[in-house]
């Protein structure tokens, strides 16, 4: 089972965890989950004018052993308007734009999707319960 968490932070809210949502799926192949402005597809929706955010940002999938992985989805811009960085335990590792990384196994952390123009910030906890 993955477990999600995902709270969004203004800077006028800094600290604030009210309005945390939560989202999970079971460890099966082919489960998704994804995070984005685009409540249609995602589990995990921000608000609708936070447009550094993608219609569907990022996408938590299950692979064949039943590890996931998460991808930092392309969105209709050339060049993102965020930053993402994956973070698990005190170290910082950036997610490109496009690309895939490796969830551990019964690990936990946090990915940051990182507003360039504001102090605005999606934090997305994830909890891989084996």
């Amino acid at each position: 089972m993955l477990e999600l968490t995902m709270a969004t932070v203004a800077e006028a809210e800094a600290g604030a965890t009210a309005g945390m949502l939560m989202a999970d799926a079971p460890s099966e192949p082919g489960a998704v989950l994804r995070v984005g402005r685009d409540k249609s597809v995602c589990r995990l929706s921000t608000p609708d004018d936070w447009l550094f955010v993608s219609r569907v940002h990022l996408e938590f999938l299950c692979g064949p052993e039943g590890t996931w992985q998460v991808t930092w989805l392309r969105g209709s811009q050339p060049d993102p308007s965020s930053e993402v960085r994956l973070m698990m335990g005190e170290h910082a590792r950036p997610l490109t734009y496009g690309g895939t990384v490796p969830l551990p196994r019964g690990g936990s952390g946090e990915i940051i999707i990182q507003d360039r123009t504001a102090p605005r910030s999606v934090n997305v906890g994830f909890y891989h319960e084996v």
